[in-house]
């Protein structure tokens, strides 16, 4: 069967019928008044979720679909047929678009979920609906409305658990096929896989999931190199994602690391959420001989980066039961600890680059510490300071006690005219001789007599 996850379709729902105008028309009866009945109602488009079915095939060759218009009304009260909807059953997971305005109206993820997509035409009234005490003979009828018509785009996603990503001819078919009933394709040539397989996983203890396997994934498959990363939408759905990493790939510029990239960088160019997903890596084809001798090297280099990985060999069944219990954990947990790891490697490289500059610190750092400790007497010239201002006191005050004495000597100098106050009376004596004062010319008289 061919699948096919992606179509155009147009959907018209059913016209509702006119309404009747007739009269009552009996022998013996005159006047019998309105008896035409009412249109019945358009039939409706709904579509119904049906987990029994996996592809779009069917619309991919059926475009229009239109549902039965309802019977218009009849005489004698009768009233007209309402038509059946139209069931449309798409596969669980499949999202409605409007494909005018691309707006998502509904996700189909549960069994038996419906949704109606064009709702059906009303029937219209007959003209008995219409009599009235002062009408009592209406001669007119209401018509039915039409239905509704759109145009939808109906996209798939598949509903599982757990898919599986890697490179083309990665063994991803095979892995699918070992841990389920599923039989896809199995080839050793690139792009065996072309569409999604879907594979029922039992577990232990009557646990169960549902694995998805999607065509390979190559560099540039977000611009369409290869079968593009339009398949990736059968895996936005999954809680785990399985990273197989083909150990035995031979090819220029083939590494398992540079795979593992690679495909890191395209699931983020697709969506953010979806390279954020929990994956687990699984390093496949150990049966191969010089698949064993890339393998150290994948895990050192996945360790720095703290990301366990599970040699496996889908072929001979080797550490397939140790990968599916980490992802069983996950799925049904939620604890992703088996899926990372400490990294010892990264710690080694750094403590030696720090040794290095720790030994020649100290040393540095000793020499600096002697040398600062040999200026140190160097730096006593606050004792110097300290001395030159006791001699600075002590010259203070001998520079300022001249200074004192010579303002005292100065002193009486300045004082000297008011000592020379008396010899401003020597007027007074010279006014002894005058004419006329004897009293004050007998004492210096007799005092020069007495000399």
């Amino acid at each position: 069967m061919k699948f096919v996850d992606e179509v155009r379709i147009f959907v018209k729902a059913g016209d509702g019928g006119n309404g009747a105008v007739s009269f009552r028309r009996e022998k013996f009866i005159e006047r019998g008044g309105p008896n035409g009945g009412d249109g019945g109602n358009g039939g409706s488009v709904v579509f119904v979720g049906d987990p029994q079915l996996t592809t779009l095939l069917d619309f991919r060759y059926q475009q229009h679909h239109r549902a039965k218009g309802g019977e218009n009304g009849m005489g004698s009260d009768c009233n007209g047929r309402g038509a059946e909807d139209m069931i449309l059953r798409v596969p669980v997971g499949t999202l409605i678009r409007s494909t005018d305005s691309g707006e998502l109206l509904v996700d189909l993820s549960e069994p038996g979920q419906r949704f109606v997509a064009a709702q059906g035409g009303r029937g219209g009234l007959g003209n008995m609906n219409f009599a009235t005490s002062t009408r009592q003979t209406p001669r007119f009828a209401q018509d039915g409305t039409k239905g509704e018509e759109v145009t939808l785009t109906l996209e798939l996603k598949l509903l599982a658990d757990v898919g599986l990503l890697g490179f083309p001819n990665a063994g991803k078919s095979t892995f699918i096929s070992r841990v389920s009933r599923a039989r896809p394709k199995v080839a050793d040539y690139p792009f065996t896989t072309l569409v999604p397989n879907l594979g029922m996983v039992q577990y232990k203890d009557n646990l169960s999931f549902v694995m998805a396997d999607i065509p390979g994934i190559i560099e540039g498959a977000s611009e369409g190199v290869g079968l593009g990363h339009q398949f990736l939408r059968h895996v936005e759905r999954c809680k785990v994602l399985i990273h197989l990493i083909d150990m035995g790939a031979e090819g220029e510029g083939r590494e398992p690391l540079q795979d593992f990239d690679i495909l890191n960088r395209e699931l983020a160019k697709y969506s953010a959420e979806l390279a954020k997903k929990p994956q687990v890596v699984a390093a496949n084809k150990l049966d191969l001989t010089h698949a064993r001798e890339r393998l150290e090297a994948l895990t050192d280099s996945l360790r720095k980066r703290g990301i366990a990985v599970f040699p496996v060999s889908t072929a001979t069944g080797e550490g397939m039961q140790a990968l599916l219990d980490a992802t069983a954990e996950v799925l049904f947990t939620g604890r992703t600890d088996k899926l990372h790891v400490e990294a010892p490697a990264k710690a080694a490289p750094r403590v030696e680059r720090t040794k290095a500059p720790a030994r020649k610190a100290p040393v540095k750092k000793a020499a600096s510490r002697k040398a600062a400790a040999k200026k140190a007497p160097a730096r006593k010239a606050p004792v110097k300071k300290a001395a030159s201002r006791k001699v600075a006191a002590k010259k203070a005050p001998v520079r300022k006690a001249p200074a004192r004495k010579a303002a005292a000597k100065k002193a009486p100098a300045k004082k000297a005219p008011a000592k020379k106050a008396p010899a401003r009376k020597v007027p007074a004596k010279k006014v002894a001789p005058r004419r006329g004062s004897k009293s004050p010319a007998k004492p210096v008289r007799a005092k020069g007599r007495r000399a």
